[in-house]
């Protein structure tokens, strides 16, 4: 490997997690989108992993924040400053750049065209040399092993940290698509909310993460599963103790869950009779961190009368299709990165 060589990288910036992709090296950073500023002095304190262990924990002139939300940029200088320190750690590893690389970066299917411009001015600001956006249910789709070059449907939920993106793929262009803000922070939210509603416990981000993960469900369990939390009573207002079953997660997450079933019902129902049958003979492909919520398929499933499938590698999907996509960059330079020019 040659100094002078710049490697193009692909970015799945998320609202939850940002992953890195170096071509020809597969991902090399995978952190926590999260920036922790000084406000007394607007420095940046920690980024990435450092930072998401502050969150709740922080004194009064230090802020934990996540700079993406509902997978759009909400605060364009941290955003900038976040991917510039993801380009470093990148850079870490070896002498990769002698010059600046071009980036691409996933964005959310339903983005507005000053978000996905803010996007690239932000990944521009951060030193790329070029920067280019590929939608999220596309990537998601190559990095699944999609056959999303031919002519057949192909169809993927991909459901992160902020949107649940539901698409039809064929001969290399998303036919209809669905884009919704709602995804795992939404069920995250609607822990802490259930939680404080039916136990007067007021409960962090991070316990309601823990809870989603090593207890939630789409659907009842068949042995049901109990945790214990600690959070602050509200009445007492002192530390508390106390056991949450699954059952009761399940419950809580049901209007969130219901909400990315309809957004795939609506997809099917627009999408063309032969794509239909072509996804009702290879199924419907989970991906992202929020299809990894135990019996979601099973639910989706019985829902839509279709097979659903968790993709191999869930969390690195969309990582892995925007490093992929990173072959044929030069068919992003004049367009909103959708793939439907791309040609095989």
């Amino acid at each position: 490997m040659f100094g002078g060589l710049t490697k193009d990288l692909g970015i799945d910036l998320g609202t939850a997690n940002t992953l890195v992709y170096v071509k020809g090296r597969g991902i090399i950073v995978r952190e926590p989108s999260v920036v922790a500023l000084r406000t007394d002095t607007k420095t940046i304190e920690a980024v990435g992993d450092a930072a998401k262990k502050m969150i709740g924990r922080t004194p009064g002139n230090i802020r934990a924040i996540r700079p993406m939300k509902d997978g759009v940029i909400a605060d364009f200088e941290t955003t900038a400053t976040m991917i510039r320190y993801f380009l470093r750690q990148a850079q870490k590893q070896r002498w990769l750049f002698q010059r600046h690389p071009n980036v691409m970066v996933c964005v959310p299917s339903g983005i507005t065209a000053v978000e996905k411009r803010a996007v690239e001015d932000a990944t521009k600001q951060a030193g790329a040399r070029e920067a280019y956006t590929i939608e999220e249910p596309f990537a998601a789709a190559i990095g699944a092993d999609l056959p999303v070059w031919e002519p057949t449907g192909s169809m993927v939920v991909d459901i992160g940290g902020g949107t649940t993106e539901v698409a039809v793929i064929s001969l290399g262009g998303i036919v209809t698509s669905r884009s919704i803000r709602i995804a795992g922070d939404e069920m995250d939210d609607a822990i802490i909310q259930y939680i404080k509603r039916t136990y007067n416990l007021m409960i962090g981000e991070r316990t309601s993460e823990t809870l989603k993960m090593e207890i939630g469900s789409a659907l009842p369990m068949e042995k049901p599963e109990t945790i214990e939390i600690r959070g602050r009573d509200l009445v007492s207002g002192l530390p508390k103790t106390m056991s949450v079953t699954s059952d009761e997660i399940t419950e809580s997450l049901q209007d969130t869950v219901n909400a990315i079933v309809e957004a795939v019902k609506v997809t099917l129902e627009k999408c063309p009779p032969e794509l239909s049958a072509d996804i009702m003979d290879r199924g419907i492909v989970l991906t992202g961190g929020g299809g990894l919520l135990r019996n979601l398929d099973r639910l989706l499933a019985r829902e839509t009368g279709m097979p659903v499938l968790v993709a191999e590698n869930p969390l690195d999907c969309v990582a892995i299709g925007t490093g992929r996509a990173l072959e044929n960059i030069h068919l992003f330079k004049n367009k909103s990165g959708s793939g439907s020019r791309y040609k095989r």
